[in-house]
């Protein structure tokens, strides 16, 4: 990657408490976009650097739920910003769809536009403010809400990534000709972007596309060295002459008690505290995907029939306004669950996907291998069963199968033909009770702990994230 200065934490909020420098974070409005940049938030708080958090009141409301288990020292030099978006209707989620990306998103995706004039408001107000420089993180989808900011003096723009640099890197090399590259034989047979994702977010995408060699000082990616480094040097490559920091995973790698705490009243835990150690399966496919019926009595049978203990999250996809009227309740052939007799519960709701994740008696995870998932995963250890819907998820899996050998798939794409029953029973018996189990978690437990050792306690490579801070606020900025 592009060299950069390192320095120590102690040294880093030291040297900013005189900084005066404000961030601003500008998310795209879907929760697993939304929760990143708000863990990122908490990360850059600790440095005594004011973090400014904005969107539309829906968004910033579900921003907010999820501070409830921050320390209240970071949440005082955490803002939020309510600015006005027009209204707009969005369908509901459509689990029988052909496919999986979450359409009922893309209205208020484009709503953001919104934004544009309110945020460089707010550029001009904190640098009239005292501080004597704004940086602008923004989602890659949001380039057009922050096109506005370089033209301002004294503020600058970073973009996130929320997807892994393997997936970004996999997008590069094919528009690239697929060049034969060191470490790019893994590619080799990797799932087609081609309807993972709908024409609606291409064109969102292409608007924005053309803009982004004008805007970006930086790059950031909620990924690590020890899980990626190979691809992100070869982003950093194809980037040359900026900055990139992989400063993730952005979640707590070690549960506090005020962690613990905050949801210690969930269902799952009494049930998960009677368990012995690894013998749970986590069943959970995100907030962006609805299972069909037919999808859901398929897993259910295959669940049953693997003998198992699960935790299933039984939930549909979120809705445009995640607050708006009632869900779908997925319905479960009569009886099922009364017929479990203790060896799985069913949620219906949200559920605390990190503790659940971290606790001892979970073994393995059938997961949709969203970004935030796998890195979640990833983080405490635990080897995944991909079940990959849309976006960048089959390439996640790929990374995470192939790659890092940590994981197994149900399915490898977002094309394949209707999971069965059988499917589900073999994956996760192998998973969770075969003799390639061991490997895979030993893997798992493996990279867990490199990971932890590069990052603090409350989660971020501590190296890298000195490095991004000690930047941001340097002295001088580069002449325009």
């Amino acid at each position: 990657m592009a060299h950069k200065n390192y320095t120590t934490k102690s040294n880093v909020q030291m040297s900013v408490q005189d900084a005066q420098v404000a961030v601003i974070m500008v998310p795209l409005p879907a929760q697993g976009h939304l929760n990143q940049l708000l863990h990122l938030s908490r990360l850059i708080t600790l440095y005594n650097i004011p973090v400014h958090y904005v969107g539309a009141s829906t968004h910033i409301r579900q921003a907010k739920f999820c501070v409830h288990g921050f320390d209240p020292l970071t949440a005082k030099n955490l803002h939020f910003h309510e600015f006005p978006t027009p209204s707009f209707e969005t369908p509901p989620p459509n689990p029988n769809a052909s496919h999986k990306f979450p359409n009922q998103l893309i209205p208020s995706f484009y709503a953001t536009i919104h934004l544009r004039d309110p945020v460089s408001s707010l550029v001009r107000q904190l640098l009239g403010a005292n501080h004597r420089r704004v940086i602008v993180t923004y989602d890659s989808l949001m380039t057009w809400v922050v096109q506005d900011v370089p033209a301002i003096q004294n503020a600058e723009c970073y973009r996130f990534n929320s997807i892994s640099a393997f997936h970004t890197f996999s997008c590069i090399w094919e528009a690239r000709g697929k060049p034969f590259l060191a470490g790019t034989e893994i590619f080799e047979g990797i799932p087609s972007n081609e309807n993972c994702c709908t024409p609606e977010l291409w064109e969102l995408w292409s608007k924005q596309e053309s803009l982004e060699g004008k805007i970006s000082s930086g790059e950031l990616f909620n990924s690590s060295i020890v899980i990626e480094g190979l691809y992100l040097d070869l982003v950093a490559k194809e980037i040359s002459g900026l900055n990139l920091w992989a400063i993730g995973p952005f979640n707590p790698l070690l549960l506090t008690e005020q962690n613990k705490d905050s949801n210690k009243c969930h269902q799952t835990f009494d049930w998960l505290d009677k368990q012995e150690p690894d013998s749970v399966i986590y069943v959970s496919f995100g907030t962006s995907t609805s299972l069909s019926n037919k999808e859901i009595e398929q897993l259910a049978v295959g669940l049953e029939k693997s003998q198992q203990k699960f935790v299933w999250v039984l939930r549909d996809a979120d809705k445009g306004d995640v607050f708006a009227g009632d869900e779908r309740r997925a319905r479960l052939s009569e009886g099922y669950e009364e017929g479990l007799k203790g060896r799985g519960i069913i949620v219906r709701d949200w559920a605390p996907q990190l503790e659940i994740l971290a606790h001892p008696s979970t073994g393995g995870f059938m997961s949709h291998c969203g970004w935030n998932s796998c890195m979640e995963s990833i983080s405490m250890g635990v080897p995944i069963a991909a079940w990959p819907m849309h976006s960048d998820q089959p390439r996640n899996s790929q990374l995470v199968t192939k790659f890092l050998k940590i994981g197994l798939n149900v399915r490898h794409s977002c094309h394949d033909e209707l999971i069965t029953s059988d499917m589900v029973e073999n994956a996760v018996r192998t998973l969770m009770a075969s003799p390639e189990r061991d490997e895979m978690r030993k893997r798992a437990s493996e990279l867990s702990i490199s990971v932890k050792q590069s990052i603090r306690d409350g989660g971020g490579n501590g190296a890298e994230m000195d490095s991004f801070i000690t930047h941001i606020t340097r002295c001088t900025l580069p002449s325009s």
